[in-house]
Parts: C-alpha cells; structure tokens; sequence
C-alpha cells in the first residue's frame, strides 16, 4: 500500500537530480524542494503522550501532525541522555564507535574523517540550516554546519525561496522541571487527575509519585501547546504546504530510573512525520499511517539527507526510513535497535542492549554499579530521593527495591508481556537459546563497531581522543580481546578461574583491568585469586588497576583498602582517571561494604580538582577543595 514505487521516483526526480548534479539551475527547483523541520522536546519517552501509551496526556497538535502523515509506534532513541543521544542524531553514527558516549563530556572529540555533521550537506546543497537552540554534542562542530543556532535562528532569516532546515527544541518537559520543593506538591493545582495507575510497577505508588507522574503529564500538555505554536508560524508562513514535519523526544525519561537507563522508558520515544499532501502522494502514503518498524537515531539524519536528495556518506551507521529507495515493507521489517550507556556527569557505568523484535537483552559491564548508585542531578528529583529513603528504611518489596541492588550480568526481557522491565528471564531454561541469540548479536555488534568504552574514559582521551575512528580501527583486535575477557563473567567461575588467572598476570594493563572487574562481579566466588588481588591493590602499575583490585576485596568483606585507594587517587593525573576511582569510592560507601573515606582534598592533582565532574563527587563525599 506504501511502497515507494517508481511513481514516487518519477515525481520526485525532478528536485532531487539538481541536488544531485550539485548545480542549481533555477528558482523553481529551490522551491520545490522540501523544507524540513524537526521539532524535538526534550527528556519523555512516548509513555507520556496519549496517542502512544493509554497512560498519557493528550496532545492535539501532534496527534494533528501524526493524522496528515506517520506515527512511529517503535522509534528508539539509541542512548538516554541528551549530549549522547544529540551526538548519535547529528552524525549519524553510534556514539562509542566515534568516541562520543561519555555525558557531560570531558574532552570534545573530532568527527569521523569520512562524515560531517549531517546538516553541514544540506547547506553545501543549498539549504538553509537553523537551529534553535540546543546543541550539546560530545563533538567538535565546524563553522559550517548551520546559517544560524542561537536563540534567535529562524527559517525566516534565510533567502527567499531558499528551502530550509530547521530544528525548533522545548525545553518545558526536561529532567529539570522536576526539580521542585515540597511546597509545589502542596500548592501546585495540577491540571492531570493523579492516578494510581500512571505509578510504574518498579515504583512505590506514594502520594509523591502519584504527583510527580501528574504533574509531569501536565508538562507534556504545555510542550504540545509549544508545538502548536511552531506550527502557527509555518502556517502563518504559507509552509504548512511544502514542510516536512518531524516531532520527536530527544530520549527517553524523566522519573526516575528512566533517563540514563537503557530501559524502555528511557529509549523508547515517540516520533510522528508530518507529509503535506503532494509529499505523501509522491511517497504513496496514506495520512495517519502508523508504522511499527524499528527506528532509531543513527537513522534520523540520513533521513533528512534522503528525503532531500543528498547522497548518504558511507561513514555513516544509519539508514533512511522514508524518502528515495526506500520501500514500506522494508523498514516495517526492520526489528532490531542498539543502545548504550556509560559515563552519567560523575557516575560512571558501562552497560549495552539490544532489542530484537519483543525481546530486550541488556549486559551489565560492571553489575556492581547498581542503577541507583548516587548522581547529584538526578538526586534532585523528591521522587528520587523519597525512593532511595523508603529503600534504606526497608519498606520496599523485591520488585521496588531492585533498583539499588547489584544487577545482574544478563537481563533478559519480553518487552511486550512485561513493558516496564521487572521480570528477568535470563536463567529460565525456556529462554535459554533466545538468551544466547540476543547475547551473540550484542558481542557481535560490540566488535563490529569496535566499541570503545572496552578502554577507561581517561585511557581512551589520552591515546585515542585525536581520531577515535582510527583508533578503533587500530586496536580492533585488543577491543575484541578485552571484551572476550570481559564476557568471563557470564560463565560459571570454576569454569574460567584459570582464565582469569592468565588475565590477572598479563603484561597488558587492560587484561589485567577487565580481569579484575570480572572478579568484582564474582565477589566472594573469586576467593582463590585474592591473593593475587591483593598483591595487585598495592603492586599493579596502573592506578585505576589498583584500586579496582581493592574493590574487588573490599565488596568481598575486606575492611583494610582505604589506603590503597587514597594513594592511587592522590597519584592520578587525570579527571577522568580520578572520577572513576571516586566513583569506585562511593559504591563502597553506599553498597553495602560500610566504607567511610577521608579524603583530603588539597592531596588532589590541582587538574583534577578543577574538573566539574571531580567536584560533583567530592561535594556529594563531603570533601573540602
């Protein structure tokens, strides 16, 4: 019914030869090309909106968009927070194969030798490009990527009859506007009715949480309000007839354990393209299609280029779901996304998923890190911290209490049986081989993308962060490797003692580093290799190898690490390299190893101690800079 067919090719051919010639040769073929705008809110998962979920608001001006074009009932974004998710969407490509998957960056790092960012073609082509306003890449942008990102930028700055792209950003349904006091949840007259029902099942349903949920969804009816506004304007421009219209959210969130969570609701966003009428005719689509396809962010920008005539560059990970050469049937088949999370401002984690279809596997690089382990912002969220109290005071069953425990290596989830992720199927036998397919696609998809992540943040800024690309390319086999040592830890520890073992003694630093972080997640299991554990807390030469080796024994019960810790922190010359020793730290002070540190502050590197993400875990520490 929707297959873009060769009458599709043979209306549109016309504009997209002159992009593709390269050479513009009238007015006409300007016009006729399509203008583009992307409207994005920023932090909601598509739980939020009521044409998505029967739980959310309504939101007429984008259900208006979804019934004169598409709604994308499965679009992912493939990291869930902004400066990650906004990298993957501008370049096309998957954040830690580029090296941009740490969030707040502490290093830009420059593009791909082979990609730009996407809306730098559009304007070599003619295209006006604006951007209004947020940017927040982990990237290095050129001068050459938009006409206008400010404040200010407007489709109505460009030439006449220049065709455009636009990127209009709302702000109102972020992470921040739950940053409120008590005193909100006793005044504020909430327009959303508060429901039991809206409480997630991972959640305690307290009064706090039924507001939170209310007062949210009232949020999402004043971003659609800004949507209609974006909309007027075009309308009030003539352009509502010759604008394609993109609305989506730029990740998931924002209750807590959402945002910064690869799970469903922190991935999964909702994504309606508006197409003026000559537009769905050339493209043979029906208004208010509803596609349920698989598509996620790596595959936006290459959209835009596709629908705009441009040439895909080959460096680019996505592919385009709408516009030339692009078949209905294809991308209704399409059932598999990618996403990942590491480095939240000064958390740090590493964990990677895949979603086949109904299924959601997620691997936990380091399950030690439990998902609540402190995050200064999220923490200013009353929901969040109401949720750890009742944890710490013990009045939350197995279900609500999961989120502060240390998870499990493998996750394994029927997203559509079970859509807020509470029922884990890893260990059940039934399960086993589609276990062991999810598990396969992820390690595969980790080393085809040469995941650089398997390197500590700090380790990567100093030998890779000047051409990340390349130096995956570099270091594939070694990436492959410590993945492989890695993935140990999914197997029975008798079975891979001698492995590990070999690892411990590596001359590779980062065999010995993945080793230790498998003998973490074994805990008490890994006994026989204390010894040599132990030596290693004071002996290894690496810093952060040290003080894992710590880790390792002080979650196991050993009381005696704190100064093995302090004088690798001392030593470190990196932010990042202290970070994730900091990191370390505040697991053994609020998971359950009954750690207290006594850090002195003026012992820090002066370049670490001007690190903002430094000063985010001293302050929640305690400690005087």
């Amino acid at each position: 019914m929707m297959n873009a067919s060769i009458r599709y090719q043979t209306l549109m051919g016309i504009f997209f030869l002159t992009l593709l010639g390269c050479q513009m040769k009238n007015e006409k073929a300007i016009v006729d090309r399509p203008n583009i705008v992307w409207i994005t809110s920023e932090d909601n998962s598509m739980h939020y909106l009521s044409m998505f979920h029967e739980n959310g608001s309504p939101t007429p001006h984008i259900e208006f968009l979804a019934k004169e074009g598409i709604q994308y009932n499965r679009a992912f974004s493939n990291a869930p927070v902004c400066s990650v998710a906004r990298s993957t969407l501008i370049t096309g490509c998957y954040a830690p194969r580029i090296g941009a998957q740490y969030h707040r960056k502490i290093q830009k790092v420059p593009m791909p030798k082979d990609v730009e960012m996407f809306p730098q073609y559009l304007r070599e082509a003619g295209y006006y490009t604006s951007n209004n306003s947020k940017e927040d890449y982990n990237l290095e942008k050129s001068d050459s990527v938009w006409d206008d990102s400010s404040k200010k930028a407007s489709w109505r700055n460009r030439n006449e009859g220049q065709p455009f792209f636009h990127v209009h950003n709302i702000g109102v349904s972020h992470e921040s506007s739950l940053h409120f006091d008590k005193d909100v949840v006793q005044s504020y007259d909430l327009k959303t009715e508060m429901d039991t029902s809206m409480v997630l099942p991972n959640h305690p349903n307290t009064h706090l949480f039924q507001f939170t949920n209310a007062y949210y969804r009232d949020k999402i009816i004043e971003m659609d309000e800004r949507v209609g506004k974006v909309l007027s304007d075009l309308e009030a421009d003539g352009l509502m007839d010759n604008t394609i219209i993109f609305y989506f959210g730029d990740h998931g969130g924002v209750l807590p354990g959402s945002k910064g969570y690869l799970y469903e609701t922190g991935l999964h966003v909702p994504l309606v393209v508006y197409l003026p009428q000559q537009y769905r005719e050339a493209l043979s689509i029906e208004a208010g299609s509803q596609s349920n396809g698989f598509v996620q962010f790596i595959d936006f920008g290459p959209t835009v280029l596709n629908l705009s005539g441009i040439e895909i560059p080959k460096g680019m990970d996505g592919k385009p779901f709408l516009g030339q050469g692009v078949q209905w049937s294809e991308v209704e088949g399409r059932d598999e996304t990618y996403s990942y999370a590491d480095r939240f401002d000064e958390k740090y984690d590493m964990v990677r998923a895949v979603r086949k279809g109904n299924y959601k596997y997620i691997r936990s690089f380091q399950p030690f890190n439990h998902d609540g382990l402190r995050n200064n912002y999220r923490y200013k969220q009353l929901a969040y911290r109401e949720w750890d109290s009742l944890y710490r005071e013990g009045k939350l069953d197995e279900v609500e209490g999961a989120f502060f425990k240390p998870r499990p290596v493998e996750l394994l989830y029927d997203v559509k049986e079970d859509p807020y992720e509470t029922n884990n199927l890893a260990m059940e036998s039934s399960y086993h081989s589609t276990l062991l397919d999810m598990r396969v696609r992820l390690q595969n998809w980790m080393i085809e993308k040469t995941d650089l992540s398997l390197y500590p943040e700090y380790l990567f800024i100093r030998d890779g962060g000047g051409d990340p690309v390349t130096f995956g390319q570099n270091h594939a086999k070694d990436i492959q490797r410590y993945l492989s040592i890695a993935d140990l830890s999914l197997a029975i520890f008798d079975d891979v003692k001698e492995e590990i073992m070999k690892c411990l003694e590596s001359t590779d630093a980062l065999d010995r580093y993945w080793a230790l972080t498998v003998c973490v997640g074994f805990g008490e299991e890994a006994v026989g290799l204390f010894p040599i554990i132990e030596e290693m807390a004071i002996k290894d030469e690496m810093g952060i190898n040290r003080v894992r080796a710590a880790e390792a024994l002080a979650l196991a019960g050993n009381k005696n690490q704190e100064e093995h810790i302090l004088t690798a922190l001392y030593e470190a010359e990196e932010p990042a390299e202290a970070l994730l020793m900091l990191n370390m730290m505040v697991l053994l002070e609020d998971g359950g190893a009954d750690y207290q540190f006594n850090i002195d502050g003026k012992r820090l590197k002066e370049k670490v101690r001007a690190s903002d993400e430094v000063q985010r875990r001293l302050l929640y520490l305690e400690v005087k800079i």
